[in-house]
């Protein structure tokens, strides 16, 4: 199995438009919540998001290109942009059938949805935008990022709801392990802050009741009451090891395990013991051929709902054992909510740039916690730190469990 290097990231997050401010704000304990203006919320019982804030699609690509994008898209290309920069990727020196695209999104384009579902209603059928199917479907932004970058190879769309990013990650990991590919550009993105996607939400009760933005995400509190929609993108350039040195790439971390289960359980709730989720970490320690005791790290799903929480402890427990309360747990989602399908990639994003610099940030607004939460959640400040291994979870609605350990690289 080939090695597989991390040499580029790109972030569009609530709290920052590309990497170097996203992580300022992670230092920082900056939250991305606010009262939602993309439409009217008079009649909704949820006022509150975490949105992208100054992004401009013509920022990173031409006019023309962001007009026949739906936002979720853009925020792929823009995001993507920043990741084949930072890895220096020069197209015309690669064999664009070794470059690959595994970029997912859970929703799509909610927006395209609702306009044009209006015009059906009030216009008839005649007056469908002739471009509706290809802007609203998921896997416009992994066909978008290769048409703008000449990617030819292996292009996927990892469709598994909250756990879509990671398991893009994980999938295009996988690719160059084997050998199908040099290089794949791997993530998610969403942007589902609409009336239909928060009232959906808002219907399955999974979205926080508060309406504070001090204590409306608030990941292992006793007072948690559901999560926060969040939007953005995260990409990472990932690298056959050799492949990456032969052109003098700067190294960021290394993937050295993947782990992916069901729980075969529930469509929404996951399983209670937390064997499912164990499963995927205990998989993705032994595929990098360490022993549990060397991972100190968490990036926790850790999305502010009362089961979550709860049972992804539990499974933390299960997969660690004793050295579970030895570990650091923490929860990216306090400041920016839960980007949905582009969650596991922006965290993932989160882990490397705290290994990289040594630091572990709060899970901001935890207060107190409840008896059977008591792992190191990161209350109260950050901590500098270095580590070695990070592992990162993601949980879907359907039971999907995906769980990345990245590595500190070391030539």
């Amino acid at each position: 199995m080939k090695r597989v290097a991390v040499t580029g990231m790109g972030a569009i997050t609530p709290i920052g438009l590309n990497t170097e401010a996203y992580w300022e704000s992670l230092k920082a304990g900056k939250i991305g919540f606010e009262e939602i203006t993309q439409f009217d919320t008079t009649d909704f019982k949820v006022k509150i998001a975490a949105s992208v804030k100054g992004f401009q699609g013509k920022d990173y690509m031409d006019p023309k290109s962001a007009r026949r994008m739906e936002l979720f898209c853009q925020y792929a290309v823009a995001a993507a942009k920043e990741a084949m920069e930072q890895a220096n990727i020069q197209m015309d020196q690669e064999d664009p059938y070794r470059v690959g695209c595994a970029i997912g999104s859970g929703v799509g384009s909610l927006q395209a949805m609702e306009r044009e579902h209006i015009k059906l209603l009030e216009k008839g059928p005649g007056r469908i935008n002739p471009l509706l199917v290809p802007l609203m479907i998921t896997n416009m932004a992994a066909g978008n990022v290769s048409i703008q970058f000449g990617l030819k190879g292996k292009s996927l769309n990892v469709v598994t709801a909250c756990a879509t990013g990671t398991h893009s990650i994980g999938e295009a990991f996988r690719t160059i392990q084997v050998g199908d590919a040099d290089i794949m550009l791997a993530g998610g993105t969403e942007s589902s802050i609409t009336p239909i996607g928060i009232g959906g939400f808002t219907a399955l009760t999974a979205l926080s009741s508060s309406n504070d933005p001090k204590r409306c995400s608030i990941p292992f509190d006793k007072d948690r009451s559901g999560f926060v929609m969040g939007e953005g993108a995260g990409v990472v350039v990932l690298e056959e090891l050799e492949h990456a040195k032969a052109r003098g790439a700067n190294i960021l971390a290394e993937v050295v395990g993947y782990g992916a289960t069901s729980d075969a359980y529930h469509i929404t709730s996951p399983a209670e013991d937390g064997m499912g989720a164990a499963m995927a970490m205990k998989n993705a320690v032994q595929d990098a051929g360490i022993s549990p005791e060397e991972v100190e790290y968490i990036n926790a799903h850790g999305t502010s709902t009362h089961h979550n929480d709860l049972f992804e402890t539990r499974a933390i427990k299960l997969a660690f054992g004793e050295h579970a309360y030895d570990m650091k747990v923490n929860s990216t989602k306090s400041m920016i909510g839960h980007l949905l399908g582009a969650a596991g990639a922006v965290e993932v994003i989160a882990c490397i740039l705290q290994m990289s610099n040594s630091y572990i940030h709060a899970t901001v607004g935890l207060e107190e916690s409840e008896e059977e939460l008591d792992l190191n959640y990161m209350k109260g400040q950050g901590i500098p730190q270095e580590f070695q291994y990070a592992l990162t979870n993601s949980l879907g609605f359907g039971g999907h469990n995906a769980s990345l350990l990245l590595k500190k690289y070391q030539a």
